[in-house]
Formats: structure tokens, sequence, C-alpha cells
């Protein structure tokens, strides 16, 4: 199999902190998306919508999107268990991956691909108005996820999950999208020491 990696965007920098986490090694391949790689042939016969990462298996078989690529490995590698173990745990690991995921992390993208100069290529049409729209969702989102960490260790409970990866990713992603962290989040600020400083997130 091969992993075809965009390096430091957001959804394939997802993918290589959850096989981090589960302590896996593809091989990868690569995909300079500063030079638009991916949107080359190469990926888009791969990948219609030309975007990474793209998982290939031995086989021909195509999987993209991150969370789908991280569930086929939780599949093949159940431990440890990243998307939860029995159902309400599972349930809750799905709740909360997303609504990180459209609360927070969406939001953040939004603000960075509709801002960013260097996003004017990437996203037409580039609506400056959308990307400052998102910026207080963000913010906004983050107060909810403050509430809910001052009773939960991690995103959805005790354990680290798919959902904490979503979320470090997202707060990683607010730099570039100039959203600056608000003060007075203790727990959303406890929470993320604890997960950036774990080693997957160097992936």
């Amino acid at each position: 199999m091969k992993l075809f990696d965009g390096g430091r965007a957001p959804n394939p920098r997802r993918v290589r902190v959850f096989l981090a986490e589960k302590g896996l090694e593809v091989p990868m391949e690569a995909v300079d998306m500063g030079q638009m790689a991916h949107r080359s042939e190469e990926i888009a016969r791969r990948n219609p919508l030309k975007r990474l990462p793209v998982l290939e298996l031995d086989d021909g078989t195509v999987l993209t999107e991150s969370i789908a690529i991280c569930r086929y490995f939780e599949e093949l590698h159940p431990e440890p268990a990243l998307f939860g173990t029995g159902a309400l745990d599972r349930a809750r690991v799905e709740m909360w991956n997303r609504r990180l995921e459209l609360g927070f992390y969406a939001a953040v993208a939004a603000a960075f691909r509709h801002t960013h100069p260097a996003m004017a290529a990437w996203e037409v049409p580039q609506i400056a108005a959308w990307g400052e729209a998102n910026r207080p969702k963000a913010l906004e989102f983050l107060e909810v996820f403050d509430a809910h960490l001052a009773d939960n260790r991690f995103a959805a409970g005790d354990d680290f999950s798919v959902a904490d990866i979503t979320g470090l990713i997202a707060c990683d992603f607010m730099k570039p999208a100039k959203i600056a962290m608000p003060e007075g989040l203790d727990n959303v600020a406890r929470w993320y020491s604890e997960v950036s400083s774990r080693p997957s997130a160097a992936a």
C-alpha cells in the first residue's frame, strides 16, 4: 500500500498523527501541495476531488478522506482503540469528532482558505467575508468545548481518541488562519498542553 501525503496540510497530518498513535508505518509518497502537485494527473486519477490524503491499497483500491482512512486502519489494528470501545463509547467519539470537525476544524479552515493570500488560487472564488465570518464561529465553539472539558480529560471522555486528533489539528491550524486563542479557556489550555505533548503530535 501507499499513502500519498500532503505534508503539513491539516488532513494529511491528521492521518499521520493517527498512524503514529497506532505505532504503524505506512509507505508514503510526498506530494508537494505548494506546487499544486495534488492537482496532478497522478492524484486526479485516484481522487477526482484532487485532495489529499489518498491511500492506495496493494490491489489498487483507493481510499480518500482522512477519517475514512483512519477507520480502515482502526479495523485492521484495533488497539489502541481510537474510535472508542463498545456502543456508547464509539458513539461519543463519533459525536465529538463530528462536533470538532464541523464546529471548529471547518471554521478554522474556512477562515484560512478564504482570507489567506496564498490560497487565492486554491479557493475560487475566495470570499473574504465568509472567512472573516468563520473566525468568531471557531471561538464560539471553543467556549463550548472548554465547558465540556471541565468534566472530561479528553474530547470524548477519559481516553484519547480520533476526536482529540481532530481538535489538535484544528488548534494548530489557528495560527496560519490568524485566529488567536482566547484568554481564560483554562480547560482547553490544559487539554491542548496534554495532547500536543504526545509524541504523535510531531508526526
